[in-house]
């Protein structure tokens, strides 16, 4: 049997990804975050899998279950919002299957910040404006951050910010990013991105924090900070500059991409486009 760690998605039931999709499908047994993960996606298990909302559970006891699964011969969508690399606490229970001996498998899923940036209509790696991305949280409610990971330590770079469980501490997290970005610096804050009940706020540091209270967002919101949010006069990317050097191609074959044995299309070694920049 494994364990499939799988990235839900930010809210929308319908941003699975295919092979998350897949794996729910086939899994006998599921475990889901039912605060965070959409109802609807337990529809696609199959008719008979144990449904086990883990909202109320400690590590241990997710861990017993996994464990007992894995000692029935039966695979688990070990369903989680978003993405399992970011916030998930998908780390320690790897850790645990590790010592068991059980094997897991990670499906990666849509982030919240990128639905966040897909509902804000906006690119967050702005040609000239901003290359950077940094996702952190703040520490209240939540294990300590490590040292030198506050978040004026950060906001020293300017680069754009991504910040999650935070929204509660928003004057806080104001407080401690003005000295950095200043008091005009655009910020937006998306609820509930992608779902129905969305909310965006778009502001500066300096009125963001009334906008959060007057709309009462106590939680599941992304804050975004960074002069990416208003940029318009910005040079074009590299990628598609006329300037840029490209290797020729041979015109009698336009489709120089070979098919492997998914029937995906994937380039000849050396013709991978480059880095935007």
């Amino acid at each position: 049997m494994t364990v499939y760690f799988i990235g839900a998605g930010p809210g929308a039931a319908d941003l699975i990804t295919l092979r998350g999709l897949r794996r729910l499908e086939s899994s006998p047994v599921c475990l889901y975050a039912g605060s965070l993960v959409p109802r609807e996606l337990l529809d696609s298990c199959p008719p008979e899998a144990r449904l086990v909302d883990t909202a109320n559970l400690t590590l241990d006891e997710i861990v017993a279950e996994l464990a007992t699964a894995h000692a029935d011969g039966l695979d688990v969508a070990r369903l989680h919002s978003g993405d399992p690399s970011v916030f998930s606490a998908v780390a320690e229970q790897m850790r645990r299957l590790d010592a068991l001996g059980v094997p897991y498998e990670v499906v990666p899923g849509v982030p919240a910040f990128a639905a966040a940036a897909a509902s804000l209509g906006r690119e967050l790696t702005v040609p000239g404006v901003g290359q950077t991305i940094i996702l952190t949280r703040t520490s209240a409610r939540a294990t300590p951050m490590p040292p030198g990971e506050d978040l004026r330590t950060l906001g020293a770079s300017g680069a754009t910010m991504v910040l999650h469980l935070a929204v509660q501490r928003i004057d806080a997290v104001v407080a401690e990013l003005l000295p950095s970005y200043g008091a005009d610096c655009p910020v937006a804050v998306v609820a509930l991105a992608s779902r129905a009940d969305e909310v965006i706020l778009r502001g500066t540091l300096a009125t963001i924090a009334g906008q959060v209270r007057e709309a009462g967002i106590r939680r599941t919101a992304v804050i975004v900070v960074g002069r990416v949010l208003s940029a318009t006069q910005f040079p074009d990317s590299h990628l598609y500059s006329a300037a840029r050097t490209r290797p020729e191609r041979n015109r009698a074959e336009p489709d120089r991409s070979v098919r492997d044995g998914a029937g995906q299309g994937r380039p000849e070694q050396g013709l991978d486009e480059p880095e935007r920049a």
